[in-house]
């Protein structure tokens, strides 16, 4: 028995001993395969990794092309903005420029009213009933107007003078005036302020129409002879250039200026289209 075993022991010894290759092998196939369980574990999480750094860039990028795109699109319309104020500014200045003077000019417009006796102009309305000139009389009045060298008639003035003080040392009164040029198929000019008989006064211009329409500025009001010869100069902005028609070099306001013949008998050289009579 002892024999035996120890036959057996050495058997199983030289087996063992002639399979330690074959273990090694074993264990080496199973590191093997335990590398790759390993590795094929790591496959789909490098996969996933990978993937969501893709993702994650496509996302960026994207976010730099909308972002991109975005200051394309506002670039582009600020520019289109640019361009469509440079051409309102462009067609602005050439409308300007076809209308007549610039914004802000100064046109000079040179008018003689005179009283001919034949309006029934001006009538006295002695609200006051004062003997004399006094706060409250009213002044209704309308006269002929000529042009600044007396060779047309362009229209007539219409209006109403509100006495707000008497000057006895000035031998004169001051107004208040709300009146009207009106000449004839160019429109009208209306004015408003101070009326003094004694020296120069300003009114301002309140409005217009026809050429006139838009008109700003003032007038100046020199008395030649209270109340029958007074001269005007108009100094006016915002509109086109005045016609021909309406121009020429003034004659010097003195007490004997007086309107041409032609002008008087509003021959059709000698008059403005359908002036206002």
């Amino acid at each position: 028995m002892a024999a035996a075993g120890t036959a057996t022991s050495i058997s199983l010894k030289s087996s063992l001993g002639d399979n330690k290759g074959l273990v090694r092998l074993v264990r080496s196939n199973s590191e093997i395969n335990n590398i790759g369980f390993r590795l094929a574990c790591f496959k789909p999480l490098k996969g996933e990794i990978f993937g969501a750094q893709l993702a994650s860039k496509m996302a960026s990028t994207e976010r730099q092309i909308q972002f991109d795109n975005s200051s394309l699109v506002r670039v582009r319309a600020e520019a289109e903005a640019s361009m469509s104020l440079g051409h309102r500014h462009r067609v602005k200045a050439n409308a300007a420029s076809a209308q007549g003077p610039p914004s802000g000019s100064v046109q000079e417009l040179y008018v003689y009213e005179i009283n001919e006796l034949d309006r029934g102009s001006p009538a006295y309305l002695r609200l006051s009933q004062k003997p004399v000139n006094h706060l409250g009389d009213l002044v209704p009045f309308s006269n002929k107007l000529y042009s600044g060298n007396l060779q047309k008639r362009i229209g007539i003035t219409a209006g109403l003078c509100i006495l707000i003080q008497h000057f006895p040392e000035k031998n004169g009164d001051r107004y208040e005036a709300i009146y009207s040029f009106y000449f004839g198929d160019y429109g009208h000019i209306s004015v408003q302020g101070p009326y003094l008989t004694y020296e120069e006064s300003y009114l301002a211009i309140t409005g217009g129409s026809g050429i006139f329409s838009g008109v700003r500025g003032q007038v100046k009001l020199k008395q030649i002879i209270f109340p029958f010869k007074l001269f005007y100069t108009f100094y006016l902005e915002g509109i086109p250039s005045l016609p021909e028609t309406l121009l020429g070099e003034p004659v010097s306001p003195t007490p004997d200026v007086e309107p041409s013949p032609s002008a008087k008998n509003v021959e059709a050289h000698a008059c403005v289209p359908n002036y206002t009579q």
